[in-house]
C-alpha cells in the first residue's frame, strides 16, 4: 500500500489481496474514504467486509474504499415496525423468498432512483456480488406479488454479522417487509447485528442507529469468526411469526 498524500486515502498493492490500512486512517473528508484502488476480487472483498470497510463508487472512478464514523447499525431487537408497515405485513396478497433471485435483486437496486440513488453498482459491481452469491457469501431477499417482483434487498453474512448492501422497492412498504423478514431470521439465528454502512432518514425509520466505528469494529472480532450461514438460504419462521411480533 502507498499513500496518496499526508492526508490523503492509500492506494492499494494489486496483487495483496488481504491489505487494508486500519480503518483509523479514514479520512473524515469525505467521511470514511480510507483506500483506492485494488480490484473486486472475492478474497479483497471478504477481507475488506472483515475489517468494516465496503466498497462504493461511481462509473469512471478507481475502486473506492469507505469505513465511516461513527457507523450505522441495526441492532436485531431494536426493529422498529410502523403501524402502515404492520398493516402491509399483515396482508396475505405477497410472499417473500430467500436467495431465489439475487441477479434480479441487484440489477433492480442499480437501476436510477428519484433519490438519485442506486447508480454506484456498476456491472463490475455487480458481477463481484453475484459471485459471492455463488459462493454462499452474499444473499438476496425477495418480495414477489404473484410471480412479480415488487421489492427486495441483498447484502453479505460473515459469521453472525449481515452487512446490508441495497433495497429496492416498486410498491410501498415493498423493501420494508423484506428488511423485516430478514431480520426477523436472522435474530432465530442468533446474529448480533446488521450493518447499514451510512444512516439515513429511511434506515432510522427502521430502528437503525449510529454507533462509534471503534465499537464496529469491535463487534466484527467478536462476532465475523463465529459459525455463520453458508448459503443458500432458505426462510424458516412460519408468516405467523412475523406477524405475532409486528
Amino acid at each position: 500500500m502507498t499513500k496518496t498524500g499526508i492526508t490523503g486515502p492509500y492506494w492499494l498493492d494489486p496483487d495483496d489481496k488481504t491489505a487494508f490500512p486500519a480503518v483509523s486512517e479514514a479520512l473524515t473528508e469525505p467521511d470514511g474514504l480510507l483506500a483506492i484502488g485494488g480490484d473486486l476480487s472475492s478474497e479483497r472483498l471478504l477481507a475488506a467486509y472483515r475489517r468494516g470497510i465496503f466498497p462504493w463508487y461511481s462509473d469512471g472512478q478507481p475502486i473506492l474504499w469507505w469505513s465511516p464514523n461513527p457507523r450505522a447499525v441495526l441492532y436485531l431487537d431494536a426493529l422498529h415496525i410502523s403501524r402502515s408497515l404492520k398493516k402491509a405485513l399483515k396482508r396475505d396478497d405477497y410472499t417473500v423468498t430467500f436467495d431465489t433471485a439475487f441477479n434480479k435483486v441487484v440489477q433492480a437496486c442499480a437501476k436510477p432512483r428519484k433519490d438519485g440513488l442506486g447508480t454506484w453498482i456498476t456491472g463490475e459491481m455487480a458481477s463481484a456480488y453475484a459471485r459471492l452469491h455463488r459462493q454462499g457469501h452474499a444473499h438476496s431477499i425477495e418480495v414477489w406479488r404473484e410471480d412479480r417482483l415488487i421489492g427486495g434487498l441483498y447484502g453479505v453474512s460473515l459469521g453472525r454479522i449481515f452487512f446490508g448492501e441495497s433495497m429496492f422497492s416498486r410498491e410501498t412498504n415493498a423493501s420494508k417487509i423484506a428488511f423485516v423478514y430478514l431480520v426477523r431470521q436472522l435474530r432465530h439465528w442468533q446474529f448480533a447485528l446488521m450493518d447499514c454502512q451510512v444512516y439515513s432518514p429511511h434506515l432510522g425509520t427502521l430502528g437503525a442507529r449510529l454507533i462509534p466505528r471503534e465499537k464496529f469494529i469491535q463487534y466484527l472480532d467478536i462476532y465475523c469468526d463465529k459459525p455463520g450461514r453458508p448459503g443458500p438460504w432458505q426462510y424458516e419462521l412460519r408468516r405467523e411469526d412475523i406477524l405475532e411480533r409486528s
